[in-house]
Parts: C-alpha cells; sequence; structure tokens
C-alpha cells in the first residue's frame, strides 16, 4: 500500500498515555512545536501528508493495523501545518480535527514507532 503520511514519535506526554487509556484518543503534534502541550502530545518528526487522509485509508500504529471511519473537516490543513490531529480509536467523536478509526485493540506506544497512512 501506497503511504501517503509517515512519522515516527519522539516524545510521549505523561497525559497523553491517560488519554489513549482513558479516552481512546491520541492527540499528535510535530515535535516541539508547542513545548506548552508536550504533556498531552504524541510528538513526532515531521511529515509530507502526500495526499488527503479519507475514509477507508488504513494506519498502522503501534503494531496495529486500523481503518479510518470519519475524517473531520480541519484533519488534513492540520496535518500539513503542524502535525496536529487527534485519533479517536474504536469510539465515537465528531469534531473537526478528528480521524476516527476502528480496529482490534488500542496501540501499543513507544518512542520510535512509527504512524503510518496508508491508502485503502
Amino acid at each position: 500500500m501506497e503511504s501517503k503520511y509517515d512519522v515516527q514519535i519522539t516524545a510521549i506526554g505523561n497525559l497523553a498515555k491517560t488519554f489513549l487509556s482513558n479516552n481512546n484518543s491520541a492527540i499528535l503534534m510535530d515535535e516541539g512545536i508547542r513545548p506548552n502541550l508536550s504533556d498531552m502530545v504524541i510528538e513526532h518528526t515531521p511529515g509530507d501528508l502526500k495526499e488527503d487522509i479519507k475514509v477507508g485509508d488504513k494506519l498502522l500504529m503501534g503494531g496495529v493495523k486500523y481503518s479510518v471511519t470519519r475524517v473531520g473537516d480541519t484533519v488534513n490543513d492540520n496535518l500539513r501545518e503542524e502535525g496536529h490531529c487527534t485519533i479517536v480509536f474504536n469510539a465515537e467523536g465528531s469534531m473537526p480535527g478528528q480521524i476516527l478509526v476502528t480496529g482490534p485493540t488500542l496501540p501499543v506506544l513507544s518512542v520510535g514507532a512509527h504512524i503510518t497512512f496508508t491508502k485503502k
């Protein structure tokens, strides 16, 4: 499958771990872009969004493969500008900056792991 967006995790904030386990969500952001939010986000290397993320695309994160079921109105612009979006795993959501995905389990995150979106 052709990659649309591929970044590597550089830091995982303590609150980011709580958000994942309690809210089934992960907030992504380019490393160093907003240091005041570093505890809440998963920071990653800057990436190049080659093509908009769309419903039906795949996400590989933390060794788990997911299907994209919804893409908020601002997601693609935010990814291009700041590497920012919120990924919601196996839950409901309707915010403009959220990507909803379904998969077998929550990802296991680690520094150095990749977050990759691919075409259908």
